[in-house]
């Protein structure tokens, strides 16, 4: 596997065309792609803390990692971002999860789960549930300001 730059709409348009709940991103500091025999097989786009309580300059969070099912993928998109977090001189990457998902490539990136979240910690009152993936319970990897759990892994 291979590591390819990537500008944000065409990481976008992976992540249109393969991701199973979420919607491309608006806005990354940086896009990656991870290439199997020249072809692209996964993409991540990291960018500032959605959370603003978060956004201390120091902290990055992967935004989307996104792969068509190659093995390993993901591992890899999580470290290249890890790898290029701590070059560009951030000392915290962030990411969450829904918590039906198991997180093996953010074990295997050294990513150290924070809990489950609820959807009070984002700041507002709980809007009403709607029947849709992106309202259901998720987990973060760095801190406790989305739905579901976190985790944090080394920069």
């Amino acid at each position: 596997m291979e590591a390819v730059p990537l500008h944000l709409r065409e990481a976008n348009a992976f992540v249109a065309q393969h991701h199973r709940h979420n919607t491309p991103t608006v806005g990354s500091k940086f896009a990656h792609g991870s290439a199997q025999d020249g072809t692209l097989v996964g993409v991540s786009i990291a960018g500032r803390p959605v959370s603003r309580r978060l956004d201390d300059g120091k902290t990055l969070e992967v935004l989307r990692v996104c792969t068509d099912g190659t093995p390993n993928a993901c591992s890899f998109l999580y470290a290249r971002c890890a790898k290029t977090a701590r070059l560009m001189g951030y000392t915290k990457v962030i990411t969450y999860t829904l918590e039906a998902e198991g997180g093996a490539s953010l074990k295997a990136v050294g990513a150290t789960p924070t809990g489950p979240l609820e959807s009070h910690e984002w700041g507002k009152p709980p809007a009403p549930a709607r029947a849709s993936p992106s309202t259901t319970s998720r987990s973060t990897a760095g801190n406790s300001d989305r739905p579901g759990s976190s985790r944090i892994f080394p920069a």
